[in-house]
């Protein structure tokens, strides 16, 4: 890994609520921010931090998600999501990650990833898929 990967860098990610990230279940009144669209915008903006600041030929995989989503984020609302890393170890980054909307705050938790060769890693998948097609 890269030495500018470091504990305490941070990252944050703007966008405005689409209707592709919101629930529907409710009818079109009840359109907000979902759950799953937050936490894809979360683990984006951490991945973003990591690609920027480790070698070519690396990437990372997202292996745990654990927030609270604690507002609704109306259809069209703007989002800030921050993360930060909080600890490293090896392969390992720890984020702490908050999102706020125009009026308050709307997420707060940790997601964590690991850096990862992406040769390897595609090996590694081919491999899978050569057990699978096997079995």
């Amino acid at each position: 890994m890269s030495q500018h990967l470091q504990t305490g860098a941070r990252k944050t990610r703007s966008l405005t609520v689409t209707p592709e990230q919101t629930i529907d279940f409710m009818g079109e009144e009840a359109r907000v921010y979902s759950t799953p669209s937050l936490i894809a915008d979360i683990e984006h903006a951490c991945r973003d931090l990591i690609v920027e600041n480790t070698p070519e030929g690396t990437d990372s995989v997202g292996t745990r998600v654990s927030i609270l989503h604690t507002a609704p984020t109306l259809l069209g609302m703007a989002v800030t999501i921050d993360v930060m890393i909080s600890q490293i170890e090896g392969p390992r980054v720890v984020f702490e990650v908050s999102a706020r909307d125009a009026l308050e705050d709307i997420c707060s938790g940790t997601h964590e990833r690991f850096v990862v060769n992406l040769d390897k890693t595609k090996a590694r998948l081919r491999a899978k898929a050569a057990r699978l097609s096997k079995g």
